[in-house]
């Protein structure tokens, strides 16, 4: 059915080839609110997730092998070790009860750190690498089917060897059944080593992206004992399916004043059809006595199989601890490809839905969406009505519903336009007409524009940009410096 709602005109900026076509480019665009200033960078990192270490021990002198009685609640893990004198080789990682075991080691006599898989009755190491210098503290790390061994030498953490595509056909962890039965386990073969700690637990994050405010239905802030929250994906140490997706809790009043203080509070995981996947990429909404959960299929997503946005509802606390939520398609009024980056807020008496349309990933190609459900429907998932799309824009992403000009302003649809012509933040109303741009440091990759009012009357935008960890060592995906802009006063 064609929807009965009208379409206005939208003012874009357009390319040479449009305007030669005919197409007459509009004047400038004007600013919509504020001047905002970078005040706060930081770089959050984190092997083993602080505040999820379900095991830690000081075993000391270690001759064979030690299973814990922990079992991961989902395939994002690490086993860390920290090795006062190494004589045999090291290992950690996950053992099953059948004897199967994914570890990884550290042999100090050849100088080698690398990755062992035993599966079917056969083992096989499928990916080593040299080490120079003495190890001190290893790592084992988990994310989706991917393993990564992580040695610190002194430096600080750096990937040694990197493994995967040889793991999924064999052991698939994303599995409940399978994964349910591996336990942390550490030890030394060869000789005895002196192992001085060992902590095991959720992984946390090489970076933090797509941060998205934790709100009430009516588009305001969750504040819980005085803490603001925000959704985030945790970066993995590999490409999109090696993210997951976290909440982190902050005090508005130090971030008011150009400090970075996230404490995570929160993992959160998918299953569906009958695994368990780290997407990512959504919002949490408190509507009465429930959450309404939106997150992105970015835990299988391939460019064949497209990403699209998934729902739930639950009444669980999820704002702590860790969470496995079975999710369900959701409708979304696309006209092709997939959809992405969702986030709802009830707007006089209608949800409101910004998403991300995906027209295709070979190459990529992507703009932002608006729909509208009816009026006082409970579900924000039924009878959405597609309002607008930017679909002469290719490389914008990252929609937010927000005030720009503050809390008692129009209600806006922001996106990041990361075309290397453009780079600056967009401003839609909400019939998806362009209307101006953020008066904001634009960074690299495709920072999310996530203004918040805090209730000192401060105005911010917490996005993060495109620096990656190790670069040459693993793949796109492990980008995330969270980034703080503020407003200036008088602008």
């Amino acid at each position: 059915m064609r929807s009965l709602l009208r379409r206005r005109p939208r003012l874009t900026r357009l390319s040479p080839v449009a305007r030669a076509r005919g197409r007459v480019r509009p004047a400038k665009d004007r600013r919509v609110g504020p001047r905002f200033e970078v005040v706060a960078r930081t770089r959050p990192f984190e092997v083993l997730s602080q505040g999820f270490v379900a095991l830690e021990e000081r075993p000391g002198p270690v001759q064979g092998r030690a299973r814990s009685d922990y079992s991961p609640p989902a395939p994002y893990t690490t086993v860390e070790v920290t090795i006062d004198e190494a004589l045999g080789t090291v290992v950690a990682g996950l053992t099953s009860d059948d004897g199967a075991h994914l570890l990884g080691f550290y042999d100090p006599v050849a100088g080698r750190v690398g990755l062992e898989l035993r599966a079917r009755g056969t083992t096989t190491v499928i990916a080593q690498r040299r080490v120079r210098g003495r190890v001190r503290r290893m790592a084992f790390v988990l994310c989706e089917t991917k393993p990564t061994v992580l040695v610190d030498t002194g430096r600080g953490w750096r990937p040694a060897a990197h493994g995967g595509h040889r793991v999924a056909p064999r052991t698939d962890f994303r599995v409940p059944e399978v994964l349910a039965r591996y336990k942390a386990t550490w030890g030394s073969r060869g000789a005895t080593s002196e192992i001085g700690l060992v902590r095991a637990g959720l992984f946390g994050m090489a970076g933090l992206r797509d941060l998205h405010l934790v709100q009430h239905a009516d588009g305001s802030a969750y504040v819980e004992d005085g803490r603001m929250f925000l959704t985030a994906t945790c970066a993995g140490l590999g490409f999109f399916r090696q993210a997951h997706w976290g909440v982190f809790a902050f005090d508005p009043a130090v971030l008011g004043r150009g400090a970075v203080e996230l404490e995570q509070t929160a993992h959160l995981f998918s299953r569906r059809d009958g695994k368990i996947f780290g997407d990512h990429a959504g919002q949490l909404v408190r509507d009465g006595d429930r959450w309404l959960v939106a997150v992105s299929s970015w835990g299988d997503f391939s460019p064949q199989r497209g990403v699209h946005i998934h729902h739930t509802a639950s009444d669980e606390d999820l704002l702590h601890g860790v969470h496995v939520l079975d999710t369900e398609l959701t409708s979304m009024p696309t006209e092709r490809g997939g959809h992405y980056d969702p986030g709802m807020t009830r707007i006089d008496g209608r949800w409101h839905v910004s998403y991300v349309e995906s027209v295709g990933h070979q190459p990529s190609r992507f703009h932002p969406a608006l729909a509208i459900g009816p009026k006082g429907a409970e579900d924000w998932t039924k009878g959405l009505e597609r309002v607008g799309e930017a679909s002469d824009l290719t490389f914008c992403e990252g929609p937010i519903l927000a005030r720009p000009d503050g809390p008692d302003g129009e209600w806006r649809v922001l996106a990041s336009d990361g075309h290397e012509r453009a780079r600056r933040y967009r401003v839609f109303d909400l019939s998806m007409r362009h209307v101006g741009d953020l008066d904001a440091p634009y960074g690299t990759n495709l920072p999310h524009p996530q203004v918040i009012d805090l209730p000192d009357g401060e105005r911010v935008i917490v996005t993060f940009d495109g620096r990656r960890y190790a670069r040459r060592r693993l793949a796109y995906g492990t980008h995330g410096d969270v980034v703080v802009m503020r407003a200036r006063h008088g602008s």
